[in-house]
């Protein structure tokens, strides 16, 4: 040890400024350091950038609910179609594809559907018939052209009124043709490739839809209804649901058979809505079917395997139906095709099972 030390201090002598320039380095860092821990850094360190990744919202189309993917989609326009339900005009085409539809006595018991368009473009739709007079009420919500082939006179009388896009058939032919495979009246159709051009031409080229409330869907663990039966008027016109888990939908059958469009197979609505209207008959130009739209009244849902009791309401033409519980909350729809049957008050029933 005694040794080694007299080396250094040997080393020390032969090389004197090398060893004061490292003792003053080490003493200055030492020194450096102490400062840095008592008053910090005279010099802040580089800042870095940040990156804080916005989370992207979720957009839902207006009429099913339904993600979309731009905003564009929800200001497309919105086109109601009549379709007719008499015998000789199944199967439809295009009712698969309606995103909102609603069913309802046209006259002599025979059913009739509004039926709604926004992100669905069928190819093919029809038969097309004649509007009446309770359609518009339920339209004027969606900010739809209105696709008909006539009417009864009190519902052309409001449909021209200029409160709604008219694109009847009688004066915009081209968009419409008769299929040679039916007879008439049954056989009057049209396609979005044309109702598409029509609506550009009218200068139709967005709708403000009134979006039903909506929430994600989700299969009951255990389901309250899953036989459905909906009576409107009489067997050919009566419909049925038999309630899928899996697909977490309704398989649609009428008449006693499944419910099919020709084009895209059985109609499988998410939500199906038992709608309890006031109707009575009434003169027109003929005897017509009245059905009071507006005011409330009851309703049975069933979504998700479960059935809800519930009361409608709707304060005027420009509202959106809506729906209540018991407790007066608001009932949010599942996500998809919604389906709306106007049973009428005391004549009509609804009934289900396990």
């Amino acid at each position: 040890m005694k040794q080694l030390i007299i080396r250094f201090r040997a080393w020390i002598d032969r090389h004197r400024a090398s060893a004061m320039i490292i003792t003053g380095a080490i003493g200055i860092a030492v020194i450096g350091n102490v400062a840095l821990m008592l008053v910090g850094p005279d010099v802040p360190p580089p800042v870095q950038d940040i990156v804080v990744k916005k989370k992207e919202e979720k957009l839902y189309s207006p009429l099913t609910g339904l993600e979309v993917k731009s905003e564009a989609a929800l200001t497309k326009p919105v086109t109601a179609i009549i379709i007719e339900n008499s015998p000789e005009a199944r199967p439809q085409s295009g009712l698969k594809q309606g995103e909102v539809i609603y069913e309802a006595i046209a006259e002599g018991g025979i059913t009739r559907f509004l039926v709604l368009y926004q992100q669905n473009k069928p190819g093919l739709i029809g038969p097309v018939r004649s509007v009446r007079s309770y359609h518009p009420d339920w339209i004027r919500p969606y900010n739809a052209s209105v696709a008909h082939v006539g009417g009864s006179a009190r519902a052309l009388k409001e449909i021209r009124s200029g409160k709604y896009r008219d694109i009847d058939q009688f004066f915009n032919d081209g968009t419409y043709w008769r299929a040679s495979d039916r007879y008439a009246p049954h056989n009057v159709y049209t396609s979005f490739k044309r109702i598409d051009a029509l609506n550009k031409q009218k200068k139709y080229a967005s709708s403000s839809p009134k979006p039903f409330e909506r929430e994600d869907g989700k299969a009951a663990e255990k389901p309250t209804a899953t036989k459905i039966n909906i009576n409107v008027s009489s067997a050919p016109f009566n419909s049925s649901y038999r309630y899928d888990k899996k697909a977490n939908a309704y398989t649609r059958s009428q008449g006693g058979a499944l419910h099919k469009d020709r084009e895209k197979g059985t109609i499988k609505p998410t939500v199906v809505i038992a709608l309890i209207v006031k109707e009575r008959t009434v003169m027109e130009e003929t005897w017509r079917e009245r059905i009071a739209t507006t005011g409330s009244g009851k309703a049975t849902i069933f979504q998700n395997g479960v059935v809800i009791k519930a009361t409608w309401r709707k304060a005027k033409s420009t509202d959106q139906l809506s729906f209540y519980d018991s407790d007066n909350k608001e009932i949010a729809l599942a996500r998809g095709q919604t389906w709306i049957t106007a049973v009428p008050s005391g004549k009509g029933s609804v009934s289900w099972k396990k």
